[in-house]
């Protein structure tokens, strides 16, 4: 599968954004999606999670609350809507795709398919 991230950019301190992940050349349905980000400097880092139906959802402690995932079956996407946003967001976030659908991964090395990524800076 292809995934397709968008929606990076600029914005201040207590912004929002939201950031789209199209999926192509899979069946959108069977997977269980993620976004993760990664600072200059740091290791790549788990944002949320959501099943493969939109049912169930699992997010990093430093963005519940301000992040929220959801998905639409039927457009083939998977959404991060990010609100509140602070300096320490910025990042290449990154949407990726999970086979196994019995468990949501907060672990890269367990994620199948990579999108290319989608810079967020957050200005102060």
């Amino acid at each position: 599968v292809q995934l397709q991230a968008s929606g990076g950019g600029l914005v201040q301190a207590g912004g929002s954004l939201r950031l789209s992940c199209a999926a192509s050349g899979g069946t959108f349905r069977t997977y269980n999606m993620d976004w993760f980000r990664q600072a200059p400097g740091k290791e790549r880092e788990f944002v949320a999670a959501i099943n493969w139906s939109g049912g169930v959802t699992y997010y990093a402690d430093s963005v519940k609350g301000r992040f929220t995932i959801s998905r639409d079956n039927a457009k083939n996407t998977v959404y991060l809507q990010m609100n509140s946003l602070k300096p320490e967001d910025t990042a290449v976030y990154y949407c990726a795709a999970e086979v196994d659908l019995l468990v949501l991964t907060t672990t890269p090395g367990e994620v199948d398919y990579w999108g290319q990524g989608t810079q967020v800076t957050v200005s102060s």
